[in-house]
This record gives C-alpha cells, sequence and structure tokens, in this order.
C-alpha cells in the first residue's frame, strides 16, 4: 500500500474568493447551458473522453454543479472537501480518467464559463477561477494515485 501524498494548496486570495463567488448565481441561471457548453467543448478537445460518461449527461450535470457549489462555499478551506475530492480522484481513475484530461477539463470549464459569463469574466476573474478549478483538480489527482 503507497502513503497518500496529499498536496499543499495555495491558498486563494480575499479578492479571489469574492470574485468567484460573486460569479456563482449567474453560473446557476445558466446551469443548463453551462452544462452543454462545457460538456460539448470537452467533448470536442477530446473526444475520447465521451466514453468514460456512461450516465445521463443531465445527471452528471448537476453533479458538476452540485460539485462547484461545494467548492465556491469551501473557498477559503478546501480541507473539509478534501476527503471528498480524494475519493472522487480515485473513483474517476477507476472510470479510465487520465490525470493530463484534468488539464482538458479545466480548459473546457474556463471556456464554458466565459461563455456564460460574457464580459463579466475578465482576466482576474479567470484567474481566480482557474485556481479554484486547479486546487480541485491537484486533490483529485492525488486521490487518483492512492490506494
Amino acid at each position: 500500500m503507497q502513503p497518500r501524498i496529499m498536496p499543499d494548496i495555495d491558498a486563494m486570495t480575499p479578492d479571489q474568493c469574492r470574485l468567484v463567488r460573486q460569479t456563482f448565481p449567474a453560473l446557476r441561471e445558466y446551469e443548463v447551458s453551462l452544462a452543454l457548453l462545457f460538456y460539448g467543448k470537452l467533448f470536442e478537445l477530446d473526444p475520447r473522453a465521451r466514453k468514460l460518461f456512461h450516465n445521463d449527461l443531465a445527471l452528471q450535470s448537476q453533479k458538476l454543479l452540485d460539485m462547484l457549489a461545494s467548492v465556491v462555499e469551501s473557498l477559503e478551506n478546501l480541507e473539509p472537501l478534501r476527503a471528498r475530492l480524494t475519493e472522487l480522484g480515485h473513483r474517476h481513475a477507476e472510470y479510465g480518467v487520465r490525470p493530463e484530461q484534468y488539464d482538458t477539463l479545466t480548459t473546457a470549464l474556463l471556456w464554458a464559463i466565459a461563455q456564460a459569463l460574457g464580459a463579466d469574466f475578465d482576466d482576474a476573474t479567470h484567474n481566480a477561477w482557474r485556481h479554484a478549478i486547479n486546487s480541485v483538480s491537484m486533490i483529485m489527482k492525488a486521490g487518483a494515485h492512492s490506494s
């Protein structure tokens, strides 16, 4: 059994947390469109990813938005989510998700958020969302490597 290596996550700044929280309600408002944009872009960037989704995409979309909501609630401290994200990463690895696909997911999700937010998705907001998504990805990738 390999020891678990848990990455240290750089804390988000108060301004980054504010930007993510400020823009999240708009994403909730467009959650169906956001999910369609995200999955469409994800499958465009990585057509092989489509075979990883055996669930109804509407259900998968709800899971994505629920996880984003949990992350937004915990921006200052992701520790309460660490066990859940680690397990999620472990399950994703069992489904066949490869580490490099997290980068593709990040690209697709940031693109979808940009489409949903339009002009409100400035550089600072983009960087704040990227930080949040990368933090989650780091924990999930660590979970993928745990036994």
